[in-house]
């Protein structure tokens, strides 16, 4: 079912990727096949961000191939897939924004970065991903049992 408005599934959407916190993140790799391994988003709306090592596989993925999959799941088979762009925010003031925001945002999404980078928002490693969906896909378990299409929002 396609969705014009991503305020029509807001608060499904967040009440799911904050239930489930972690997710299966996909980049392509530099010879063109995909990558996976699980990142910890944050998300204001339909904006996400992770915290993030700046000097990892995952940068040179992004380097050559901006986008990002993001895969959520639950036992229950309820998901959310979404499709987007990702890019590094390296500004000061951005960076210290999205550290007092994992700080400050309740357990199981937020946590304390200093745990990462003990040298805090200023460690060189330190990096902020934001994330700009095209996509995002939500369907419970019981739907897709159903034979419901998911809801589709497309930016």
């Amino acid at each position: 079912m396609r969705i014009e408005r991503f305020e029509d599934i807001a608060k499904e959407f967040d009440e799911r990727v904050r239930q489930i916190a972690s997710a299966t993140a996909t980049t392509v790799d530099t010879k063109g096949r995909p990558f996976s391994r699980m990142l910890h988003p944050i998300w204001e709306s339909a904006v996400g961000w992770i915290a993030t090592g700046r000097n990892t596989l995952k940068t040179r993925h992004l380097a050559k191939n901006p986008n990002l999959a993001l895969s959520y799941w639950t036992p229950a088979q309820d998901t959310v897939m979404i499709q987007c762009r990702a890019e590094w925010s390296d500004d000061g003031a951005t960076k210290r924004r999205i550290w007092d925001l994992f700080k400050n945002t309740p357990p199981p999404v937020g946590y304390d970065p200093q745990h990462f980078w003990p040298r805090g928002v200023e460690d060189p490693s330190f990096g902020v991903l934001k994330l700009t969906p095209r996509r995002i896909e939500l369907w419970t378990g019981q739907e897709l049992m159903a034979g419901t299409p998911p809801k589709v929002w497309l930016a």
